[in-house]
């Protein structure tokens, strides 16, 4: 009999959820096993070479805000930082940076370097050691095994995964890489909700055969804006994009070949994003458009690999060939890999809790791509929740939930909880209720002092935030010293109604155009706040009253949210119920009434039933 080694939490996959689950559940003690199949392959960015975006970025900042390690790699490897939507407000604005793929794996690689209480082991997780009905470990495809409290599986696109271009197919779960098929007829023999989804990559340009000269140029921001809240200045030299468009010829050429589309030719049964659409898509569905902007990325620093970013297809490697090379500057490139759509198995996310543990397998934690989403950064988000929550269940201490109104990793987990997929997920501003308040700027004030309750957040962060809020508190104090009447704003050039109310300085703060130079003869000591912590200020004051105003509707939320329902509830026994809600509730197993509440169909008739039914059943405990 061989021996088996023990750890806390074992994380399968090396990607980018993966990464994230394995590094909390070491930070906050918890022994830790993470096993992949190559361990240079840590992080690798298998689709484009960038972090961040509208939504995204703010997931980012949240992540690093619990000190998570996305945005800290994001930084080191950030060959080109813009922050998007700079001219909106800053609720949804979003930092994005193009990365450099090499110098992203050498930083990931670094954050595993001597990380205490983290190993990381080569194999192929082939099957779950299941005991006594929950999850003991995993057993690698050499026989051996290893033992583990809990286990979270990150698969990505690797179960069942079948890559096609055009009608060619083959079983991959990227390209280069074989699937995970052992452990995909595992998952389905535990009887979990199974279903296909797809996604797309585009076709990678060598960069030496594009003819830059004639293309227009997208730089960096000057001022870039980082990911991490430790950060202040980009590592790697920038660069520049560029940008092409399609045009007619282009369209016509992928017309003329959508019967060759392995999506459009019916090769393919998973359902793709509708919001990162293959190319093919955008010429059915905007068939009026003339032409599409499409973003020339480069790889790397140091590599000739370019990512044509918004032509991702699935059609033939030569009908690739022609179509790419009818767009401006682009007439002599050479493809170094084809395109191509990779489709998988996913599991209905409708199975897991809000700390994304499996309901009917105690023990095992799913994140990522297997949740039915898409992207680098919502992977992240979800491997921090799950490696956090597995870690914490691991040493029988009480779980971490998010909620919709703290965070948008608690709106990504409740939206997959409650509501499933029918498409892959990606995070916008817009599915924030409370985004005025969600903001990229002040993940850290949200979450921070999170991660220091439950023991995720390092001394140097802990440092560097401490510092952060006494600066903020002091400049508060100086602008909440004094209150101006309505003449005294008006002599030092803020126009204000004559309606007698005397305002602070952080009221003042949130007219429009009014700056702390104008406000320093007024308030002393605001000559000595420094320009960062201005701006913090500046941000939070522009939004206190719609937040104040969003306050009762936050409370409203919690206070629902603290209205649990038991585990053993039965809507079979609500009499008011239509069998369609009952078939819902039943399937996703709302924890609170607040979840219960954004199921698809809920009515307000239907929640008074329940809460009733609630109470009924907390009186007969009490009663004995």
């Amino acid at each position: 009999m061989f021996h088996v080694k023990h750890f806390d939490v074992i994380i399968i996959g090396g990607g980018h959820a993966g990464c994230e689950a394995a590094q909390a559940a070491a930070r906050i003690g918890a022994e830790t096993a993470l096993v992949t199949l190559r361990r240079g392959d840590l992080g690798v960015m298998s689709c484009n070479p960038a972090i961040g975006g509208l939504g995204k970025g703010h997931l980012v900042r949240e992540i690093d805000a619990m000190d998570g390690v996305m945005g800290r790699v994001a930084d080191r490897a950030g060959i080109q930082f813009r922050l998007l939507n700079r001219r909106k407000g800053p609720a949804v604005q979003g930092p994005r940076t193009q990365a450099d793929r090499r110098l992203y794996r050498a930083a990931m690689a670094q954050e595993f370097e001597g990380r205490e209480n983290l190993t990381v082991i080569e194999g192929e997780v082939a099957d779950l050691r299941i005991e006594a009905g929950r999850v003991a470990g995993v057993v690698l495809a050499d026989g051996s095994g290893l033992g583990a409290r809990s286990v979270v599986l990150t698969s990505g696109t690797f179960l069942n995964g079948v890559i096609h271009i055009g009608d060619r197919r083959s079983s991959g779960g990227r390209m280069g890489d074989r699937p995970s098929l052992p452990l995909a007829e595992r998952i389905r023999g535990l009887n979990l909700p199974v279903g296909r989804l797809k996604t797309g990559t585009p076709p990678r340009l060598d960069g030496r055969t594009i003819d830059w000269s004639v293309l227009e140029e997208q730089p960096g921001d000057d001022d870039p804006v980082l990911f991490s809240f430790l950060h202040k200045t980009p590592f790697a030299r920038q660069i520049a994009c560029g940008i092409t468009h399609t045009n007619g010829r282009t369209h016509d050429i992928i017309r003329a070949n959508l019967g060759r589309s392995a999506m459009y030719g019916g090769h393919i049964e998973g359902v793709g994003p509708r919001y990162c659409p293959s190319i093919e898509d955008k010429v059915v569905r905007f068939a009026d458009k003339e032409s599409h902007q499409v973003f020339l990325e480069p790889e790397g620093l140091d590599d000739p690999t370019v990512y044509p970013n918004g032509i991702s297809t699935s059609l033939p490697e030569e009908v690739q060939h022609d179509y790419v090379r009818s767009m401006r500057g682009l007439e002599n490139v050479v493809i170094t890999q084809p395109g191509y759509a990779i489709e998988y198995d996913y599991v209905d996310p409708r199975a897991l809790d809000a700390t994304l543990a499996c309901r009917a397998v105690p023990g095992l934690y799913l994140a990522g791509q297997i949740n039915g989403t898409t992207g680098y950064e919502e992977a992240a988000a979800q491997g921090l929740v799950a490696g956090l929550n597995a870690a914490l269940a691991a040493k029988a201490e009480a779980p971490l939930i998010f909620s919709r109104s703290d965070s948008y990793i608690g709106v990504m987990i409740d939206d997959l909880t409650t509501r499933g997929v029918t498409e892959p997920y990606r995070m916008f501003t817009s599915r924030a209720e409370f985004r005025l308040s969600l903001r990229a700027d002040n993940a850290d004030q949200r979450l921070t002092p999170i991660g220091l309750a439950v023991g995720c957040v390092g001394a140097a962060r802990a440092g560097a935030f401490g510092d952060k809020m006494e600066r903020i508190e002091q400049g508060r104090g100086v602008l909440e010293s004094v209150r101006l009447s309505p003449a005294e704003a008006n002599a030092i050039g803020i126009r204000v109604g004559q309606d007698g109310q005397r305002r602070t300085g952080m009221q003042l703060l949130a007219f429009e155009g009014v700056s702390f130079d104008q406000l320093a003869p007024a308030f002393p000591g605001l000559d000595s706040i420094d320009l960062e912590t201005r701006e913090q200020l500046g941000r939070d004051a522009l939004y206190a009253n719609y937040i104040d105003r969003q306050k009762a509707d936050v409370a409203a939320m919690r206070r629902d949210e603290e209205v649990l329902i038991p585990a053993a509830f039965v809507y079979d026994d609500l009499g008011g119920l239509s069998n369609e809600l009952k078939a819902k509730l039943k399937r996703v197993q709302p924890a609170s009434l607040a979840q219960a509440g954004r199921i698809d169909g809920m009515t307000p008739a239907a929640m008074t039933l329940i809460l009733a039914r609630i109470r009924q059943m907390d009186r007969l405990r009490r009663a004995g």
